[in-house]
C-alpha cells in the first residue's frame, strides 16, 4: 500500500476500539500495521459473530488493512520475538491498563530500551493521576461519568448511546496524537507517549454543558430528543416514520417560520427572540411542527425541509441506513470480501478524504496468524527457527 504514512511501521497490541481503530486509521493512509494476538485469538475478534469461524462484526470493521501475527510475550522466547518486532517499529499501540504494559515490557521505559524514538501510543479508562488511573473500563464508563447518560433519555431510566462513542472518540484522538508524535519525531528524533483516555473524550464531548453548569448553575434535567437551547430540536412522527429537524440560530429560524407560513406570528413574539428563548419554549414550537410532520410521509418532510435548506434527516433503521441512496452515492461503506463470511461485509471507510493523498481499504482483515511466518521471516527467523517456536506455544 501507498500513502502518506507509507514507510512508518505501527505494532498494534490494542483491544477491541480505541487501540485497534487508531491504528486502523493509521494503516488506511498507508502506515504497516501488524495486529499482535493471543494464539487462540484475542478476545476482542469474536464480538458479534457474523463468520463461520467466530470473527465479529466490530473485528471486521476496525482491523483491515493489518497484518496478524500471534505471539505469547509473557515467556522468555516471546519476548525475544518482542524485541525484534519493536526494534523494527515506529509507534507501539497498547489501550491497555499501565500495569499490563509493565508485565508485557511494552511500557515506555522498556520500549525505549530497545528503541530510543519509539512512539507509545496508549489509552486507559481514566488516565491519571488520580485515585482511579489503575481501574478499567469500557466506553459506558466514560458515558455514565461525562454528564452524557444523565443527559439522554427522560431520566428515569437514564439510557446511554447504542452506539460506542467514547471510544471511537478516544481512537480519533490517538491517532491524532500519533500523527503529531511523528511529526515531533520528524524534526527532533525524539519518540514519546501519546496518551489517552476514555473518561477525557467523554468530558470533551460534553464540555459545553459542564460550562454552562459551572458558570450559570443551570441545573438541567433531560428532556427526551426535545432540544433545550434551540428550536425546533426534536424528533418528530411523521405518516409512516420519524424524521429529525434540527434548528439553530435566528437565520435558520426565519426559514423554518416562512416555511410554516407563519411568519408573523413566530417572529414577532418575544419568546421566540433568540436560541436559548425558543429553547425555554421548545415544547409550543415543537407542537406546531409535530402538526406538520404529522401531515406529510417521512420522504415529504425530508424533502420540503432540505429543499428549505433546514437540517433534517429520517430515523433510519440499520437496514435503511444500508439501503438509503445518499449512503450508497457517497461511497462511505465498502463492501470487502472475508472467509467464511456468508457476503461481503460494508466495512466504513475512513470518515476524511485527502484530496491528493487519500486513505483506501485495501486489505481486508487478517485471519488468526495469517502473517506470522511472513513477519518472523523479516525478523530473520528461518523456517525451522519458526517450527520450534510454534511447537514450544510461542507462536
Amino acid at each position: 500500500m501507498g500513502g502518506v504514512l507509507q514507510g512508518v511501521r505501527v505494532l498494534d497490541f490494542g483491544r477491541y476500539i480505541a487501540g485497534p481503530y487508531c491504528a486502523t486509521l493509521l494503516a488506511e493512509f498507508g502506515a504497516e500495521v501488524i495486529r499482535v494476538e493471543k494464539r487462540d485469538g484475542s478476545e476482542d475478534r469474536f464480538v458479534a459473530p457474523v463468520g463461520e469461524s467466530g470473527e465479529g462484526a466490530l473485528f471486521l470493521q476496525v482491523n483491515r488493512n493489518k497484518k496478524c501475527i500471534t505471539l505469547d510475550p509473557m515467556t522468555e522466547r516471546g519476548q525475544e520475538v518482542m524485541r525484534r518486532l519493536i526494534a523494527t517499529a515506529d509507534v507501539v499501540v497498547a489501550n491497555l491498563p499501565p500495569q499490563t504494559l509493565r508485565a508485557m515490557k511494552l511500557d515506555y521505559d522498556s520500549l525505549k530500551a530497545v528503541k530510543p524514538d519509539i512512539i507509545l501510543t496508549t489509552a486507559t479508562a481514566f488516565g491519571g493521576p488520580g485515585p482511579w488511573s489503575d481501574r478499567v473500563g469500557f466506553d459506558g464508563v466514560g458515558q455514565v461519568m461525562s454528564g452524557s447518560v444523565y443527559m439522554t433519555g427522560a431520566g428515569d431510566p437514564p439510557y446511554r448511546a447504542a452506539v460506542n462513542w467514547v471510544d471511537f472518540g478516544t481512537a480519533l484522538h490517538c491517532a491524532f496524537g500519533t500523527l503529531a508524535a511523528l511529526i515531533e519525531r520528524g524534526k527532533s528524533g525524539r519518540g514519546q507517549i501519546v496518551e489517552g483516555a476514555l473518561l477525557a473524550t467523554a468530558l470533551s464531548f460534553t464540555n459545553a454543558t459542564l460550562i454552562e453548569q459551572a458558570v450559570i448553575n443551570v441545573n438541567r434535567v433531560p428532556t427526551g430528543n426535545l432540544g433545550q437551547t434551540a428550536a425546533p430540536a426534536d424528533i418528530y412522527r411523521t405518516k409512516d416514520g420519524w424524521v429529525l429537524c434540527q434548528v439553530t440560530g435566528h437565520p435558520l429560524f426565519k426559514r423554518w417560520a416562512k416555511l410554516m407560513g407563519e411568519e408573523e406570528l413566530w417572529l414577532n413574539d418575544p419568546r421566540f427572540a433568540d436560541d436559548i428563548s425558543r429553547g425555554n419554549n421548545g415544547a409550543v414550537i415543537s407542537e406546531r411542527m409535530a402538526r406538520w410532520c404529522a401531515m406529510r410521509t417521512t420522504q415529504e418532510a425530508v424533502d420540503t425541509l432540505g429543499k428549505a435548506m433546514i437540517p433534517t434527516g429520517p430515523v433510519l433503521s440499520p437496514q435503511q441506513a444500508l439501503d438509503h441512496p445518499h449512503i450508497r452515492a457517497a461511497g462511505f461503506l465498502q463492501d470487502v470480501d472475508y472467509p467464511g463470511l456468508p457476503k461481503q461485509a460494508p466495512v466504513a471507510r475512513a470518515a476524511i478524504r485527502l484530496s491528493e493523498t487519500p486513505g483506501e481499504i485495501a486489505a481486508r482483515p487478517p485471519t488468526l496468524g495469517e502473517h506470522t511466518d511472513t513477519v518472523l521471516a523479516e525478523l530473520g527467523y528461518d523456517k525451522a527457527e519458526i517450527a520450534v517456536l510454534r511447537q514450544g506455544g510461542i507462536i
